[in-house]
């Protein structure tokens, strides 16, 4: 007999009848996920706490857990462990710990409970109670709708956190390894393939029936149904680079005093400072971009965020035609309205980004390139994402060649 099959012996019945109960009133409060629900292999463990999954879509479950919780708190306990997965919290930990070099269980206990927050924020209501212990927002001082890596920049383990030391959702939510794991080639996991289908019909469901779900789960089904284009990661490193460059965010400050003014007695020098740049992304809503590629757009503005360490507070978005209203700050904007349809002329968006403070750092323009230029060089970095065209025509002026993009900006083609 395998140490498996021993553990498995030594567990305490569990009452799947309740389980499986429970899984069903979580599906008829969130038809939308009942993929996902269905497609969790359960596992019965003594060791986990509560409930916990890892990334292979095992849900390992504590039979003294679902004795003394009730079917309707048991239905919100699994809309939330399958919401990490869908989330992927385990890969985004992953890498938020190797970029910020994050290696100690502390860490990912953070991981977990930012994890929580962007969930819970709107997972309950409807059908759903709020279980006891779910950790929410508001109860670290912190506002709803942001993502697992806003959360994390926003506070560290604490006074307000001592309360959910016991918490622990299994490494599908933070990416650390646990004892009860089964592993990669362990019984009952899905393969990489199966859990890239859940997530798609998970999507698909959502996209399908449209208002059923909230707007945090309709933003995840739009970017799971737009996988990484290969264009992405040339535009990502084109912001990164111009966001990276010398004098980029940098200003003088007597906050912190240079090092240098202990060799000069009685004067004070400043220190020269790093702040994360600002960036302002101008959209082309011409006549002659697609309602596709405006869509694309908005997509490409979530990745652009997502470039910045998801610093949301940090974007700005003009839309644009021949005339530029208003600026739409990215950290309040659940949907921004790309208002326009006429003709071409980005400069008004230069102008309206350049002096809408405070003053960006990098400028991005999603456009298909048939606007004039600015005359001058702007006084920051300038991104140039362009919507392909094989030939251009405009009306009946078949001779129609539109302004190149200036030498000062960076192009790089979208599609």
């Amino acid at each position: 007999m395998s140490a498996g099959t021993e553990a498995a012996a030594d567990t305490p019945a569990l009452d799947t009848a309740k389980l499986y109960a429970a899984r069903l009133h979580a599906v008829r409060a969130r038809p939308y996920l009942a993929t996902a629900l269905f497609a969790l292999r359960v596992v019965p463990s003594r060791q986990v706490p509560t409930m916990g999954v890892d990334r292979y879509w095992r849900c390992y479950v504590s039979p003294a857990f679902v004795e003394r919780m009730s079917v309707e708190d048991l239905a919100s306990v699994w809309v939330h462990e399958v919401s990490h997965l869908l989330r992927d919290h385990h890969g985004r930990s992953d890498r938020y710990a190797h970029k910020h070099g994050l290696t100690g269980e502390g860490d990912r206990l953070r991981m977990n409970i930012a994890g929580d927050c962007e969930i819970n924020d709107d997972a309950f209501g409807d059908g759903l109670p709020v279980p006891k212990g779910a950790v929410r927002p508001d109860m670290l001082g912190l506002p709803a709708g942001e993502l697992m890596e806003d959360y994390l920049r926003q506070f560290r383990l604490g006074r307000l956190t001592e309360s959910f030391a016991w918490l622990d959702c299994g490494s599908g939510a933070d990416g650390r390894t646990r004892p009860w794991d089964l592993g990669a080639d362990g019984a009952h996991g899905l393969t990489p393939q199966e859990r890239e289908l859940v997530r798609f019909r998970v999507a698909q469901g959502i996209k399908g029936r449209p208002g059923s779900a909230s707007e945090a789960w309709e933003r995840w089904a739009e970017e799971a149904l737009h996988p990484p284009q290969p264009w992405r990661e040339l535009l990502g490193a084109a912001i990164r680079s111009a966001a990276s460059a010398p004098g980029v965010g940098e200003n003088y400050t007597y906050g912190r005093p240079a090092r240098r003014s202990v060799s000069l007695p009685g004067i004070v020098l400043p220190s020269l400072r790093r702040r994360p740049p600002r960036v302002s992304i101008v959209i082309d809503t011409s006549g002659s971009v697609s309602d596709a590629e405006l869509g694309s757009a908005l997509l490409e503005v979530a990745a652009i965020s997502k470039t910045l360490g998801g610093r949301r507070d940090l974007v700005n978005v003009v839309p644009c035609d021949a005339s530029a209203r208003l600026v739409h700050p990215l950290c309040r904007g659940q949907g921004i309205p790309l208002l326009g349809g006429g003709g071409t002329d980005l400069r008004a968006g230069f102008a309206k980004a350049l002096h809408s403070g405070p003053a960006p750092d990098v400028i991005v323009v999603l456009t298909d390139g048939q606007t004039p230029w600015p005359q001058r060089q702007p006084p920051c970095r300038t991104v140039v994402g362009l919507f392909p065209r094989p030939g251009y025509a405009e009306d009946d002026d078949t001779e129609y060649e539109p302004d190149p993009v200036p030498h000062w900006a960076r192009v790089v083609e979208i599609g």
